[in-house]
């Protein structure tokens, strides 16, 4: 079977059990708002990392190793590239003042917009990249020269009232002084008001938007077929509420991680720039992922940073 030709039943498949996921997860398993600690977050990664596991073993099966190793360097990438998601959420909690027990449940839309959002773009840049072979070149120069700024700039600077998002958001609706349990809409007097979660969610949807102009080209960078790019994409955002949950308190530890990613971003863009004259194989491609953000996290644990001076 040829990449992108996968049945329409793999998609409704796939599409069927995320939705099942998630109305377990908002109705079941996180009905009730809480502070999610370290132990069951832990427990939540495992989970999603062995969903995905489990579904890569599928695709070993029906699609062959090629595939499976596309949709592992896939998922690799996009989890990683998701650790800036996870710095900058932390600065929009922390800004927004959002308290512990509601922050999932922000995450939890955010994600569920990201998994439409993506979807779109996905598809859209599939369709682009059959009919029109040469963007894979100006993806392949955006991804080298995005890796060169990661690894050129000192330090990410996040301005959650710059946002347009959230600028607009305010003038076309009121909005509460106070969050009001969980909720994203109450009515005073009345009259329909946000509370400060919708504009929290807001805001995360708008940052998501901008991380898919890395991420997905990277992974087409990885392979062409829509269905390895969608479904590595989405498990990997998955897993990125209980991953933001597990290491949000120790950020600051990666300090290497930034030229990982920066590398691993210049590599994929060699790697399509180069495609029109010399396919690098993909278990290079998944070995040079894996040393690239290994070894920055090994480093960044060798070579901690100096603690700061009061």
């Amino acid at each position: 079977m040829t990449a992108g030709n996968e049945p329409l039943i793999f998609w409704i498949g796939f599409l069927s059990f995320i939705v099942l996921l998630l109305v377990l997860d908002l109705l079941v398993f996180h009905r009730k708002p809480h502070e999610v600690g370290a132990g069951e977050a832990f427990k939540w990664v495992c989970f999603w990392v062995g969903l995905a596991v489990a579904f890569n073993i599928f695709i070993y099966f029906e699609f062959g190793s090629k595939r499976a190793l596309e949709f592992t360097t896939g998922y690799l990438v996009e989890e990683a590239l998701s650790i800036d998601n996870v710095f900058v959420f932390l600065i929009l909690f922390q800004y927004f003042k959002v308290p512990k027990q509601y922050q999932h449940r922000v995450l939890f839309f955010g994600i569920l917009g990201a998994i439409i959002l993506r979807g779109i773009f996905i598809l859209s840049g599939a369709a682009i990249l059959n009919k029109f072979h040469w963007v894979i070149y100006i993806f392949g120069a955006f991804l080298v020269y995005t890796g060169i700024k990661i690894i050129a700039q000192k330090e990410v600077e996040v301005h959650p009232e710059r946002n347009p998002i959230l600028k607009l958001l305010r003038k076309i609706m009121p909005m509460t002084d106070n969050y009001v349990e969980a909720k994203f809409f109450v009515r005073n007097a009345g009259k329909l008001m946000a509370t400060p979660l919708l504009a929290v969610l807001a805001v995360v949807e708008g940052t998501d938007v901008v991380f898919a102009v890395d991420s997905i080209p990277a992974i087409f960078g990885v392979t062409r077929d829509p269905f390895i790019v969608y479904t590595s994409n989405i498990f990997a955002i998955l897993g990125l509420r209980a991953l933001f949950m597990l290491i949000s308190g120790i950020m600051d530890k990666f300090r290497f991680l930034k030229y990982g990613l920066g590398l691993v971003l210049a590599f994929i863009g060699v790697k399509m720039l180069i495609s029109g004259w010399f396919e690098v194989p993909i278990g290079i491609s998944l070995g040079a992922v894996v040393a690239l953000l290994g070894g920055s996290v090994i480093l960044s644990f060798i070579f901690p940073a100096p603690p700061e001076k009061s």
